[in-house]
């Protein structure tokens, strides 16, 4: 430990180049960061801003960090320009931070940034906003890897994948449906894009065609076979890489219903036909009717007539 150029209830390693400031309920950056930390750690705290320059130094000197994570610290704002005075950095985690506002130039400056960490950090307002963050400076056409899981996410927030050097991308426990076709043009044409979507409710229907498509096509979903069902009903808790084509066929589905329909208007001509022709002959059926309940009524009153006889023994013998 170097007591003498530690931030205060902060434990800092110089062999290592770290810093780690864990619960010591800090609500500001620590100002003392000893030039020589590499990482820097802070986790646990209340800083609810990162305000512009959040990171420069007194003197205007560059601080070394390449590695910075503010996990778990209750940060909810980020304002532009909060990372500048870091030139270096390869790996920034903000994750399980309740971000509600994303400055477009928040990421500005990070040039050398490999490596960016969102996991469960996005309440709705900052979700709008990190499409225009990711794409407000073009500081991050080194990125690698970006992981945005537990976001509720319905739509990939990247426009462009050829703004970026993305090889890894997890969406993994979102709200995802469908993943459009233009995402699937551009991740076509990226195939070095390694994708996570376990964990989204996928609607599989016929809108699902192109995505159903690159699956079958593709390797660059990494675990597509985690990948389930959750609407309709009929087809809930099954693997997408199961489903037949047919399944997601937009055609074969218009076709059934138009087969419905067809069948639906032929049986109501049939009944149709069935009561002109019933009505056409109603005399003739009452005439029928009629004869029936005379033949029933005839046949009846034979009956009758042999059961009093029968009853009767003296009738009988007479009959004898």
């Amino acid at each position: 430990r170097c007591a003498r150029q530690c931030p205060l209830s902060c434990i800092c390693v110089r062999d290592s180049g770290t810093v780690t400031c864990r619960d010591a309920e800090h609500t500001e950056l620590p100002g003392d960061i000893p030039a020589w930390a590499t990482t820097l750690i802070l986790r646990g705290n209340n800083i609810s801003t990162l305000p512009g320059g959040a990171f420069s130094t007194n003197n205007g000197t560059e601080l070394e960090l390449t590695t910075l994570s503010l996990s778990h610290n209750g940060i909810m704002v980020i304002e532009a320009d909060a990372f500048t005075g870091l030139p270096r950095l390869n790996l920034l985690d903000l994750s399980h931070n309740p971000l509600v506002y994303i400055s477009d130039r928040a990421f500005h400056g990070l040039r050398e940034l490999r490596s960016l960490y969102l996991n469960d950090s996005l309440l709705a307002p900052a979700v709008a906003q990190l499409s225009n963050a990711l794409h407000g400076t073009e500081t991050l056409r080194n990125l690698h890897r970006l992981e945005l899981s537990g976001n509720r996410l319905k739509t990939i927030p990247i426009s462009r994948l050829d703004a970026f050097n993305l090889h890894t991308l997890v969406l993994t426990n979102n709200s995802i449906e469908n993943i459009g076709k233009e995402n699937i043009s551009s991740l076509y044409q990226h195939k070095r894009v390694r994708i996570y979507l376990s964990l989204n409710p996928f609607r599989c229907n016929c809108e699902l065609e192109s995505f159903y498509l690159w699956l079958k096509n593709s390797s660059q979903c990494v675990d597509a076979a985690r990948l389930l069902c959750a609407e309709p009903d009929a087809k809930k808790g099954i693997p997408l890489e199961r489903l037949r084509g047919e399944d997601v066929d937009c055609l074969n589905e218009n076709l059934e219903a138009v087969s419905y329909v067809f069948l639906g208007i032929v049986m109501a001509l049939i009944g149709i036909v069935f009561l002109m022709v019933l009505y056409l002959n109603r005399r003739g059926i009452k005439r029928w009717l009629n004869n029936i309940r005379d033949a029933c009524r005839d046949q009846m009153e034979v009956y009758h007539y042999r059961y009093e006889q029968d009853s009767d023994p003296r009738l009988a013998n007479v009959a004898v």
